[in-house]
């Protein structure tokens, strides 16, 4: 009787020692926890940002006349506006560009408007300098979709048209 007791606790402890090496977390679960923590950092950081903007948007209000080019902090002047029709997008991970998504990027038709390109959007409370990082299947011709961090907000930018004055345009990979 003592041996088969002894027997099932080394069977229990070498059963217990399998499953342990067999459920070590592999490299891509780690990744998984890199990229969540990131996006968790990124959101705090967006946050922080959303707060700040519309602190300063609450303080002062500047109106630019829409037929003059639209300048920027940096004081780069847009040569000329087009109008788009803008959509915003919720999605995480990584880019056409191969950057994780954050606030300030928008996708675009590379046609148009090639990865890297920086412009000027005037659209509301989401008008500033973005950088084109993304393209999407349905982003064809003049519409942009811009990142934001919730799908709420997304759904509430809804489809709208935009002006988009373009202030400096990286030529494209052509071979």
């Amino acid at each position: 009787m003592k041996n088969l007791a002894r027997g099932s606790v080394f069977l229990g402890l070498l059963v217990l020692i399998a499953i342990l090496f067999y459920f070590q977390p592999t490299a891509e679960a780690k990744n998984a926890f890199n990229i969540a923590i990131d996006s968790q950092t990124n959101l705090q950081q967006t946050i922080q940002q959303t707060q700040n903007n519309q602190t300063q948007n609450n303080q002062t209000q500047t109106i630019q006349p829409e037929n003059q080019g639209s300048s920027n902090t940096n004081g780069e002047m847009a040569a000329e506006t087009r109008s788009f029709r803008a959509t915003a997008y919720c999605l995480r991970g990584r880019t056409a560009s191969g950057g994780n998504v954050r606030r300030g990027i928008v996708a675009a038709d590379p046609r148009i408007l090639p990865l890297g390109t920086r412009i000027e959007i005037s659209a509301g409370s989401y008008s500033g300098t973005y950088t084109v990082a993304d393209t999407g299947g349905a982003v064809k011709g003049r519409i942009l979709d811009i990142w934001v961090p919730s799908c709420a907000e997304a759904n509430r930018f809804g489809r709208r048209s935009v002006k988009v004055g373009v202030l400096s345009k990286r030529k494209g990979n052509r071979t």
